[in-house]
């Protein structure tokens, strides 16, 4: 296992469900060598995300943990924790995202690791920072979701609180963690010095909701009302054709006059209510109903060739089932059809970032819970009869079997 960006570093992943699994997925993805740390129960989206043929092999966990390895360790065991330490001493980067005061009882805190393995960058994901009174809660994505304002967002269009349909905050904050971890390399490369990272959900996402909508509040006294009415209104939505739907973007005064052209209305490239960026902003509900009137008359065939001719941005509207038919996708080879040694012929979505250096020579499909216990333990210097030792006091697991 070799190349890519981040060949050569080793990251102890022990993180479960989705936030934490973004980050290391990309760390993995950029070479690096991401050991995947399980309870011998194993992370809990190998059956929440939905049904597999061995039955602990999740689409969307093999999504979201492919060029991984596994080694179980039942950390509540002595032993145990000996090994992941070991491991620690071998290791790049510590990421886990259960909670601070858990961490801490299992001798995993952060100053307890920085003082034992001083070259280590310690990345803490948390729900809540833990200077504040919600530090100790648990969260998932609805919760930051809800707390955060994303569902009300969704309120000022819809007329009630709604989720987005993704564990969007799980991947935007993931990603930030992954972000704060090639800092903190970086930072480690000129210094020589390991340091902790916290990573919070709940303040993350207000961050993610406020730079966008804090809008006319920014200021002291607040200039306006809350949001970008853009967005926010009811009529931001993908638009109906004669058959079907398609989404337009025309922000510029170019794309919008190239718009207003093509719905047969060329007389608002004069109107005062249409004939700038602010005055559309400030007229926007009239402006997308102007927008929508017009493209009833055309297929979205028909609009999208147009549009295109054009230079308006727009786009068709996918099914997720569509999604994975669509032609440039399958130009940029997005999609890989695998063998996978327990679960057969799967589809895998490569990284769709290019590195002109390569990203790492292999690609290797998500692991069986443990499938990597032995050899791991084996790196470690473990003798074979202390592994089968730790394997029948059920301190590992093999899942190689």
């Amino acid at each position: 296992m070799s190349g890519g960006p981040l060949a050569g570093i080793r990251v102890v992943d022990l993180t479960t469900v989705v936030v934490g699994p973004t980050a290391t997925l990309f760390l993995a993805d950029y070479g690096a060598d991401v050991i995947k740390v399980e309870s011998p129960g194993g992370d809990l989206l190998r059956t929440l995300g939905g049904r597999s043929k061995s039955g602990q092999l999740s689409g969307k966990f093999t999504h979201f943990n492919r060029n991984k390895r596994s080694i179980v360790l039942d950390l509540k065991q002595k032993k145990a924790m000996e090994a992941l330490h070991k491991l620690l001493e071998t290791a790049d980067v510590f990421i886990a995202n259960i909670r601070p005061a858990a961490l801490e009882r299992l001798g995993l805190g952060t100053e307890a690791l920085r003082t034992r393995h001083k070259r280590l960058i310690v990345c803490n994901l948390m729900g809540f920072g833990r200077d504040g009174r919600y530090a100790e809660r648990p969260a998932y994505d609805s919760i930051i979701q809800g707390m955060s304002g994303v569902a009300a967002c969704n309120a000022r269009i819809f007329g009630e609180p709604k989720f987005v349909p993704m564990v969007m905050m799980d991947h935007t904050v993931g990603l930030i963690a992954t972000q704060c971890i090639l800092a903190a390399l970086f930072h480690r490369e000129k210094t020589g010095e390991g340091q902790a990272i916290e990573v919070p959900m709940f303040e993350n996402a207000a961050s993610f909701v406020l730079v966008e909508h804090m809008g006319d509040h920014t200021f002291v006294p607040p200039l306006g009302d809350w949001g970008d009415r853009r967005v926010l209104d009811p009529l931001a939505q993908p638009i109906a054709t004669k058959d079907g739907w398609i989404c337009v973007s025309a922000n510029t005064d170019g794309q919008a006059f190239a718009l207003f052209d093509a719905i047969g209305r060329p007389e608002l490239k004069t109107d005062p209510k249409f004939n700038s960026v602010k005055a559309r902003y400030a007229n926007v509900r009239e402006y997308f109903s102007i927008r929508a009137e017009g493209l009833k008359q055309k297929t979205s065939a028909e609009w999208l060739d147009i549009l295109e001719k054009a230079d308006v941005p727009a786009g068709r509207v996918h099914s997720i089932d569509t999604l994975t038919e669509d032609e440039h996708l399958h130009d940029v080879g997005f999609f890989r059809k695998v063998e996978h040694p327990v679960e057969g012929t799967k589809y895998e979505l490569n990284n769709p970032n290019k590195f002109s250096a390569g990203l790492r020579d292999e690609q290797t499909v998500a692991p069986n819970l443990g499938a990597d216990s032995v050899a791991i333990l084996t790196e470690l210097g473990y003798p074979k009869a202390e592994i089968d030792e730790m394997v029948s006091s059920k301190i590992t697991a093999d899942g190689r079997r």
